[in-house]
């Protein structure tokens, strides 16, 4: 960006068409007297007479240069920076035998819990600035899947491997929290999520889910809880006889423990029957953590007056040469 420091000066340029205008109006009263003007008329004027006004040129340029470099001129550079502290969120992920229903669709397809979790959580990382996200799985164990880290393709790549059964067919819905817990419990930061998503209840592990959202609330770690599936009875599909057809088989969510646990640790409870409520939920959830972002600018002058007075004074001087030799007058 480009500007001036004192622009008002700028406007005693308004003096320089007075200074032409006089200029011209003296140098047409100009005369020299003579006793008889016999001799001089079988003179024929110079086609180089249009050369006086080069010297009136040149004084109007430095003028204006000069008036410029008055006004200072500068160039002005602006800096942001971006002062921020981001939220770390571990995804803490139910990959048990039960998430591979197929109560959920997707343009009007079936799909199973988990394929369309990945969909949406996928969406919900490639939304999130600023913020570390690791990821957690549990089934009959609980492991690290994604350390905290800011590669957000890491953590998509390993989004994608996820597989049903990895970690076992059962829930181990405490040890998932407390392996989440135990990756942000020393993480210095001012907030620290989890977002616990399961279709099951707890029957396995050595950590309940109580235990864990004690924990969670002493160490300020907000725990969001999401229950997927429909209710009842839920769509598997199985090898028969007939080949593979689906058969229904009662499922069992543990709705109490998730609401407690979001209650105990300041967070919130959300339920996901279909794959839009799903969407929903984590676009809410993205939403209410947000990271706060301030912003300082900084702006850096640099001075550029000397491009402007150093062409002025070459252009004053070449009017002072020309004007004492080659264009020299008389009177």
């Amino acid at each position: 960006m480009f500007n001036f420091k004192d622009p008002w000066i700028l406007l005693s340029a308004l003096l320089i068409p007075l200074i032409i205008y006089k200029n011209i109006k003296i140098k047409g009263t100009s005369r020299i007297l003579f006793s008889f003007t016999e001799i001089f008329k079988d003179l024929k004027g110079k086609k180089t007479l249009f050369f006086r006004y080069i010297l009136l040129s040149l004084r109007c340029v430095a003028l204006c240069l000069f008036i410029m470099a008055f006004a200072g001129p500068r160039l002005v550079k602006k800096t942001n920076e971006i002062l921020t502290e981001g939220i770390n969120i571990i995804l803490c992920l139910d990959t048990s035998g039960s998430m591979k229903a197929y109560d959920f669709q997707i343009e009007g397809k079936r799909a199973t819990r988990l394929f369309v979790v990945q969909k949406v959580v996928k969406e919900f990382i490639n939304g999130r600035k600023n913020d570390r996200i690791g990821m957690v799985v549990f089934g009959e164990n609980a492991y690290t899947q994604c350390p905290l880290t800011l590669d957000y393709g890491i953590v998509l790549d390993f989004l994608d491997r996820l597989e049903i059964g990895m970690a076992g067919d059962s829930t181990a819905l405490g040890d998932g929290l407390g392996i989440s817990l135990k990756r942000l419990k020393d993480v210095k930061a001012k907030s620290k999520v989890i977002i616990l998503l399961t279709d099951g209840r707890n029957n396995a592990g050595i950590i309940s889910p109580d235990e864990a959202s004690e924990i969670a609330s002493n160490f300020n770690v907000k725990v969001y809880t999401i229950g997927v599936g429909t209710e009842g009875e839920a769509p598997f599909l199985v090898n028969s006889m007939f080949g593979r057809q689906f058969v229904y088989q009662k499922v069992d969510l543990d709705e109490k423990t998730l609401k407690g646990i979001a209650k105990a640790t300041g967070g919130n409870y959300f339920r996901a029957t279909d794959t839009g409520a799903l969407e929903e939920i984590y676009k809410k959830i993205d939403r209410m953590e947000k990271t706060e972002i301030q912003e300082k600018e900084y702006i850096e002058y640099t001075e550029i007056y000397k491009r402007f007075l150093i062409p002025g004074i070459f252009f004053l001087l070449l009017e002072i040469i020309l004007g004492n030799t080659i264009l020299r007058k008389i009177p």
